[in-house]
């Protein structure tokens, strides 16, 4: 898989050259990793209710052809958008998702975080309390996200086996524009980044560890 670096970019500048890429790509073509920093927005998944959308203010909202709901992008926040071939890997889309948690999860213990799953919930949750406790996640069903904060959120498309869109893992960001949606469409659903976790790191490097994590989990 080729990595690629693109540094800061608006968001939808980046999102019509992926469309094009996988558009364009034949059977040959090689997998590519695109590692980018977006400028402030709010994203809509394909089916996104505008009610999850709270107060914007000046943040632009864009609806996107991915899954999920409603998601913000901005500075200090590292979002992976892997174009890969599913039929190439031999794989199927809720593999496909489980292994870029998986990747997130890997990425997260190299600094000694403790990545979680909330079933129906795609994502990489962490225990507000302590995101180093290694404690069996005892979720209640009335309340999923009780004690948790998300520290990435995944949202994909998949047209003719390829895969495009991806996740992005709170860094070191200003979480305040969180406040004004509902984060992937759960009221009150409050989100971190690896800077609360008491990790300090760049945004190069937080970038490099996620790809490499990413590179071995979609390895064919």
């Amino acid at each position: 898989m080729h990595v690629l670096t693109l540094g800061r970019r608006p968001y939808l500048e980046v999102e019509t050259a992926m469309r094009a890429h996988t558009a364009a790509r034949g059977a040959d073509s090689a997998d590519e990793l695109w590692l980018v920093e977006h400028d402030p927005v709010y994203t809509q998944g394909i089916a996104g209710r505008d009610a999850h959308v709270l107060a914007p203010g000046g943040i632009p909202v864009v609806r996107t052809d991915r899954g999920g709901q409603v998601t913000y992008h901005g500075p200090g926040q590292v979002v992976a958008y892997p174009l890969v071939d599913l039929r190439r890997l031999g794989i199927y889309v809720k593999e496909y998702v489980y292994r870029i948690e998986e990747a997130v999860i890997d990425t997260l213990w190299t600094w000694g975080v403790v990545g979680h799953r909330v079933r129906s919930a795609p994502g990489i949750y962490v225990r507000l309390a302590d995101p180093r406790s290694h404690a069996l996640l005892e979720v209640d069903a009335g309340h999923p996200f009780a004690g948790l904060g998300k520290i990435a959120a995944l949202g994909i498309k998949v047209t003719n086996h390829r895969a495009y869109h991806g996740v992005a893992l709170n860094v070191a960001m200003d979480l305040e524009p969180y406040d004004r949606i509902d984060p992937c469409g759960y009221a009150g659903l409050e989100t971190v980044d690896l800077r609360r976790c008491g990790v300090d790191v760049g945004w190069d490097e937080a970038a490099a560890r996620l790809a490499r994590a990413l590179q071995r989990r979609l390895a064919p």
